[in-house]
C-alpha cells in the first residue's frame, strides 16, 4: 500500500493536472457507465475494485479467488504506482487495468475503480490480503439481493484490551454519533465491503477516496448500511503489519474519521434548522 498521506497526494492534486490514465477499457475519468448501454446478457453484474501497489506475490491469488464470485464478474485492477509487474499479472489474469505511474495516495484507488464499474455490484478488495471466493460471495449477494444498499465486513477489530487501538475507537465513536451503534466499529475501511451501483451515485464515487465520510454519507441519506459476515482480516497479513510499524498510517485514518464527523455534525445541523420533515428518512438523527 502506499505511503505517502492522501492529504498530501490531495494538495499535491490541486497543484497539478490530474494524472494520465491507461485504461485497457474504458476511460477511468468516467462517471459510472448506464447499464442500458450494455447487453443484459454480457454486462457483468458484479464489479470487483483492487487498488494495487507492488503486490506481486498476491494478487494472481487474490484475482483467482475474487472472478469466482458471480458467473458474470468483471476485474478492474487500479495499478496505484505499481513497480513490480503485479499490472501485467493482472492483465493476464483478464483484468481491466487502470495505471497511474505515480502513487495515488491510500483509498484513493477504489474512486478510480468505482468510475469505470459496470456491475450492479461493486466489491472493494486490497490486492495482498487472499480471500476466498466462499467469504466474498455473501457481499455480493446481500447487495444483489436487495439486503443491503451497504454490505460491511462484520469486522470491529480487538477490543478485549485495556489500551484500544485509536483507529478502532474513532470507527465506534463515528457510527454512535451517527445514531448507528448497532454497526459496532464495522467500517468501510475495512474489507471486504460490497454496495450497489445506485448506492455509489448516491454518495459520490469521489467520496470512496475517503472511507469514513463515504459511510456516513450513506447513513445520511437513509441508505440500508448492514453488517453481513465476520471476515477477520487483522492478522491476515504480517508484511502490512510490519510496514505499518515503521509507517503507520493510523494518523491518516484517525484524520479521516474527523473529517467523516465534521461533515456529518454539519449535515445534522442543517437539519435542525430545516425542521424535522426535512429529516423525515434522511438517517439524520
Amino acid at each position: 500500500m502506499p505511503s505517502e498521506s492522501r492529504a498530501g497526494n490531495r494538495r499535491q492534486a490541486e497543484a497539478d493536472p490530474p494524472p494520465r490514465w491507461r485504461p485497457s477499457g474504458e476511460d477511468a475519468s468516467s462517471p459510472l457507465l448506464p447499464p442500458g448501454l450494455l447487453e443484459e446478457d454480457t454486462a457483468p453484474a458484479v464489479s470487483v475494485i483492487i487498488p494495487v501497489m507492488n503486490e506481486r506475490r498476491t494478487i494472481a491469488a487474490v484475482l483467482a479467488q475474487a472472478k469466482r464470485v458471480h458467473p458474470r464478474t468483471e476485474l478492474i485492477v487500479v495499478s496505484n504506482g505499481t513497480k513490480d509487474g503485479s499490472d501485467r499479472i493482472a492483465a493476464r489474469m483478464g483484468a481491466k487495468v487502470l495505471r497511474c505511474a505515480r502513487a495515488l495516495g491510500h483509498d484513493v484507488g477504489r474512486s478510480v475503480g468505482a468510475r469505470a464499474a459496470r456491475g450492479e455490484a461493486l466489491l472493494f478488495l486490497d490486492g495482498d490480503i487472499v480471500l476466498s471466493a466462499a467469504k466474498l460471495r455473501p457481499f455480493v449477494q446481500a447487495v444483489l439481493s436487495g439486503e443491503a444498499d451497504v454490505a460491511l465486513n462484520d469486522y470491529s477489530g480487538p477490543t478485549d484490551r485495556s489500551r484500544v487501538h485509536p483507529v478502532v475507537l474513532a470507527k465506534h465513536a463515528l457510527n454512535s454519533m451517527a445514531g448507528r451503534s448497532d454497526l459496532r466499529g464495522t467500517s468501510l475501511t475495512a474489507v471486504p465491503h460490497a454496495m450497489s451501483r445506485a448506492a455509489a451515485e448516491r454518495i459520490g464515487v469521489e467520496a470512496l477516496a475517503v472511507p469514513p465520510l463515504a459511510q456516513v454519507k450513506a447513513l445520511a441519506a437513509g441508505l440500508a448500511v448492514r453488517r453481513i459476515v465476520h471476515v477477520d482480516v487483522g492478522r491476515r497479513n504480517r508484511s502490512r503489519l510490519k510496514r505499518e510499524r515503521t509507517n503507520p498510517l493510523h494518523r491518516l485514518i484517525t484524520g479521516d474519521h474527523l473529517e467523516a464527523a465534521a461533515w456529518l455534525a454539519e449535515a445534522q445541523a442543517k437539519a435542525l434548522e430545516s425542521g424535522s420533515e426535512t429529516r423525515e428518512g434522511s438517517g439524520l438523527s
